[in-house]
C-alpha cells in the first residue's frame, strides 16, 4: 500500500465503488457471460429493484433519497447490459434447450407463457405499455412539474429564509441548512425530469429486443443450426419472452418507486403511515362505505 499513489491510497471502497460498478456493466455489454453468472445478475437485479421500491416506501420526502435520479440510471444501464448479454447468450446458445440462457430466464418464460406463446407475448407488450405510457410517462411529468414549481418558488423561499435570519428567529446554521435544502429540492426535481427519459427508453428497448431475439433466433436457428420451424419458434420464444419479462419487472417496479418518490408530499411520516391515517381516519367514511 505505501508504493501507491497519494490519489489512489486514499481512494476508499465507497469511493471506488461507482467506478468499478460503471466499468463491470460496460464490460457485461462486451464479455460473454455464462448462464450461472446471467442467473445471479437476474436475481440481484429484482432484489435492487425491490430495495428501491422499499426505500422510496419508507422516505418522508422527497430529499430524503436524493439519490434516487442517479440509483435511477445505475439500474437502467444494468438492465440495458444483462440485456445486452442474455442477448448474446440467446443467440448463440438458444438452440441448445430453453435453459441455455440459465434458470431464471426459463423459469419467467415458463410463468408467463403458460403453454401459450401468443398469450405469453400479449402479456409481456401489455406490462411494458403499462410501465411506458402510465406509470413512467406520469411520473416524469409530475418530476417536469415539480421541477417548474420548485424553480418558480425558489426566490421567494430564499427570501423567507433571509426574513427569518433578520428577525433572529434562526440562526446562522440553520438559515444556511434551509438554503442547501431549496437548493437540493430544485437540483433534486430537475434530475428526476431527466432521468425519468432513461426509464422510457429503458422500456422501448425491451419490445425491440424481444422482436430481435425472436426473429434472430429464428434465422440463427433455422440456417445455422439446421432446426425445424417448429422447434426454433419453441426455443427462441420462449427464451425471448424470458428474457424480456426478468427485465421488464424490475423496471416496472423501478418505475413504481420513481411515482411514489416523485409525488411524495413532504410529512413526518412514511407513506404508509399516510394512506392508514387518512383513509381510516374518518369513521363515518367507513361505515358509510361498508353500508
Amino acid at each position: 500500500m505505501n508504493n501507491l499513489p497519494p490519489w489512489l491510497a486514499n481512494m476508499g471502497a465507497r469511493s471506488a465503488a461507482a467506478p468499478v460498478i460503471i466499468i463491470m456493466l460496460l464490460a457485461m455489454m462486451i464479455l460473454p457471460l455464462p448462464a450461472v453468472i446471467l442467473d445471479v445478475f437476474f436475481s440481484f437485479n429484482i432484489a435492487l429493484s425491490i430495495l428501491v421500491l422499499m426505500i422510496g416506501l419508507q422516505t418522508k420526502k422527497a430529499l430524503d433519497f436524493i439519490a434516487f435520479p442517479t440509483v435511477l440510471l445505475m439500474t437502467t444501464m444494468l438492465r440495458l447490459s444483462l440485456n445486452v448479454a442474455s442477448t448474446r447468450v440467446v443467440l448463440t446458445e438458444g438452440h441448445t434447450g430453453p435453459d441455455a440462457a440459465g434458470k431464471v430466464i426459463e423459469a419467467f418464460g415458463h410463468f408467463l407463457i403458460g403453454g401459450n406463446y401468443a398469450v405469453g407475448i400479449v402479456v409481456f407488450v401489455i406490462l411494458t405499455i403499462i410501465n411506458f405510457t402510465v406509470i413512467t410517462k406520469g411520473a416524469g411529468r409530475i418530476a417536469e412539474v415539480g421541477a417548474r414549481f420548485t424553480l418558480d418558488a425558489m426566490p421567494g423561499k430564499q427570501m423567507a429564509i433571509d426574513a427569518d435570519l433578520n428577525a433572529g428567529l434562526i440562526g446562522e446554521d440553520e438559515a444556511r441548512r434551509r438554503r442547501t435544502e431549496v437548493s437540493q429540492e430544485s437540483e433534486f426535481y430537475g434530475a428526476m425530469d431527466g432521468a425519468s427519459k432513461y426509464v422510457r427508453g429503458d422500456a422501448i428497448a425491451g419490445i425491440l429486443v424481444i422482436i430481435i431475439n425472436i426473429v434472430g433466433g429464428l434465422i440463427v436457428g433455422m440456417v445455422q443450426h439446421d432446426m425445424q420451424f417448429g422447434d426454433a419458434v419453441k426455443n427462441y420464444t420462449l427464451l425471448a419472452i424470458g428474457d424480456g419479462l426478468v427485465a421488464q419487472i424490475p423496471s416496472l417496479i423501478i418505475s413504481v418507486a420513481a411515482g411514489v418518490v416523485v409525488s411524495r408530499v413532504a410529512n413526518n411520516e412514511d407513506i404508509g403511515g399516510q394512506l392508514i391515517t387518512q383513509l381510516f381516519n374518518n369513521p363515518t367514511v367507513i361505515y358509510l362505505t361498508a353500508g
